[in-house]
């Protein structure tokens, strides 16, 4: 047997005996409270934070955008005033 598969197996038997014992319902309690407090601190999922950066990505860009047109705009304002009449 090679290594790969005796740790699988260790596994696979570790988890076995743990969903015999206590430590399953311990496992489960730990899991609700757990799930409760992570509810009570108003946390987002990951889902929700990816669209929330790709929208932040989206707007900095556009923010970058808009920076570059107004320095354009400025040089465009600078150059006429500085022209002679």
């Amino acid at each position: 047997m090679n290594r790969t598969q005796w740790l699988e197996d260790f596994q696979k038997n570790l988890s076995d005996l743990i969903a015999r014992s206590p430590a399953a319902d311990l496992e489960r309690n730990v899991k609700a409270m757990m799930g409760q407090a992570f509810t009570k601190m108003d946390l987002i999922t990951r889902e929700e934070f990816d669209v929330q950066a790709d929208l932040l990505a989206r707007a900095r860009e556009r923010v970058d955008q808009l920076q570059a047109q107004v320095q354009q705009l400025e040089l465009r304002v600078s150059a006429l005033e500085s022209k002679p009449e």
